[in-house]
């Protein structure tokens, strides 16, 4: 009997596990100073709006910076983007703390403090959440996710707690400079982390070049816009329970801060629980059987939780919907980077964080409207519904089991001899392939051309087209364009053992006596830059209509 995999093994691996124990330190930290920014802010400006301010200088950087983040850790080291992140985290903290032990901080200088910090931590994500894969191999990355998830979690059970010692007893500047402090351990754990070197074959893509190519990507991707639009309606429908928890502990269940400390640490008892079993559902059971559910349990959470006035009830109700919430996120997490080839999992999984993200700040938004509407309990019901229409859409996009792709690169491709001499720069270049495939086979074809199109463009390709010619109809050509040379051999170093199968399909279609010609063609341009064609225009009928 096979062992069954094991939650803790990517501990095993001890650059993962040192990293992983450090990263439970700064998450501390950070919920630390989370916790004495807010209590500041109520001490400088008595303000609601300003208070929630804080909280969402800290989100917003990661919602607007985070294709960028991405674009860097796939053209960096991501080892190193993620030792620039942690020291300029750590130097705006140690800022943070000597202004406010120096009584220098105004609402306005403790908001750009922490705007700052999220834009280190929207640098840090996705060459973090992009690094698993450099840290453990393929069978123990759903665990290594799974554990970043429950180490989060662990730390959000007791890092508020803490943090409201520290300020109670020491004050703001103390959490401040706790945090500080905390980013040594992960700054010392990636100097000693050597992970294998990438070589680069061409130059890096421009940041403006890099972003494009992943938002393309991502659109001409039907597996990760699954995931994504999934991924978007759990994060509207989950934050709910975040959103309203601190309503429900007063209203529903007449309690206070220790009952809301008591609600919180259940949620994170359960997303803890959840990474322990995921292993064992994962074995037993598909991606989607198991989103599905994580849907439909939080449902269920949500509408007891709701109505329900009993803290034992509440607490059991919110370990349903921590334990869903970890699973449906980490399965997200992992389709998205066993979806996308190395070249662009960080913008990928940055694009995927700004969906999850944006659906957060929008459900917090609206659940907020309608509590105010129709109360808490009848808004928990609401999510709950919002829920089930996403486990339904289930049905339809089904979430991809992309453990079976291989998206390793596919390194046929061979830099042909050219006869003029080019610059990497030189452009535009037009691609022209050429195919003869019999009357009988033309269904075939145009369905494999279809899928050849995604792909091209996925990979770069612009203006592609399909002609057939007039005179022989059994002769196909496929054309496109790509800016420059560099670029052209970008594109086709991008292709995948997953595409292969296409490709290959297409040259068995070819009838011709050697393989499907291709012309690469450079572009100059004769034309003037203005039209000279005569304003009169004659009008020529063509035979048959055509």
């Amino acid at each position: 009997m096979p062992n069954r995999p094991s939650p803790l093994a990517p501990l095993k691996h001890t650059a993962f596990r040192s990293l992983w124990i450090a990263t439970l330190a700064s998450n501390l930290g950070g919920l630390v100073q989370s916790v004495g920014s807010g209590w500041m802010m109520t001490a400088l400006d008595v303000s609601d709006g300003m208070v929630a301010l804080v909280q969402a200088s800290t989100t917003l950087p990661v919602f607007f910076l985070a294709l960028a983040a991405g674009a860097l850790a796939d053209n960096f080291e991501r080892r190193k983007v993620m030792l620039v992140a942690q020291v300029f985290m750590c130097v705006v903290s140690a800022l943070l703390a000597v202004s406010a032990y120096a009584g220098l901080l105004g609402p306005w200088s403790l908001l750009a403090f922490t705007f700052l910090i999220g834009c280190g931590g929207a640098l840090n994500n996705p060459a973090w959440q992009s690094s698993m894969l450099d840290l453990v191999p393929k069978e123990d990355l759903s665990a290594a996710v799974s554990l970043n998830a429950m180490g989060f979690n662990m730390m959000r059970s007791v890092g508020p707690a803490v943090g409201g010692l520290i300020v109670a007893f020491a004050g703001p500047a103390s959490a401040f400079a706790l945090n500080a402090v905390s980013y040594a351990a992960v700054i010392a754990a990636l100097i000693r982390w050597h992970p294998k070197p990438t070589e680069r074959l061409l130059p890096r893509e421009t940041l403006g070049a890099a972003m494009s190519a992943g938002l393309r990507y991502v659109r001409m991707s039907p597996n990760l816009l699954t995931i994504f639009s999934r991924s978007t309606i759990f994060g509207i429908s989950g934050i709910s329970i975040l959103a309203l928890l601190p309503v429900v502990a007063r209203d529903v269940l007449d309690g206070g801060a220790i009952t809301y400390g008591v609600l919180l640490g259940a949620f994170g008892f359960g997303a803890i629980f959840g990474a322990l079993v995921s292993p064992r559902l994962r074995e037993a059971h598909d991606s989607e059987t198991i989103v599905r559910g994580s849907f439909l349990v939080f449902a269920l959470g949500a509408a007891v939780l709701g109505f329900s006035t009993y803290e034992w009830l509440s607490f059991l109700a919110l370990m349903l919907t921590g334990a869903s919430w970890v699973q449906a996120m980490s399965l997200f997490n992992v389709s998205v980077q066993l979806s996308t080839p190395r070249w662009v999992v960080g913008r990928a999984l940055a694009l995927y964080q700004s969906c999850t993200f944006g659906g957060m700040t929008l459900g917090s938004w609206l659940w907020g409207q309608c509590s105010t509407g129709i109360g808490p309990e009848w808004t928990l019901v609401l999510s709950g519904v919002t829920m089930l229409l996403g486990a339904a859409l289930g049905l339809r996009y089904r979430l991809p089991e992309s453990a079976a792709l291989n998206l390793d690169p596919l390194d046929r491709f061979q830099v042909p001899p050219l006869a003029l001499d080019i610059q990497g720069r030189s452009g535009p270049i037009m691609i022209l392939v050429e195919y003869r495939i019999a009357l009988d086979d033309t269904t075939r074809f145009l369905a494999l051309m279809a899928q050849r199109r995604r792909i091209r463009i996925r990979d770069g390709a612009r203006q592609w087209a399909l002609l057939r010619d007039l005179e022989d109809p059994e002769i196909w050509t496929e054309s496109y364009h790509v800016p420059t040379w560099h670029e052209y051999l970008r594109h086709n170093h991008r292709r995948t053992q997953a595409d292969a199968e296409n490709f290959d399909s297409l040259t068995a279609l070819h009838r011709g006596p050697e393989r499907p010609r291709v012309h690469r063609m450079i572009e100059r341009q004769t034309v003037p830059r203005h039209d000279d064609t005569p304003l009169t225009v004659q009008h020529v009928k063509i035979p048959g209509g055509g």
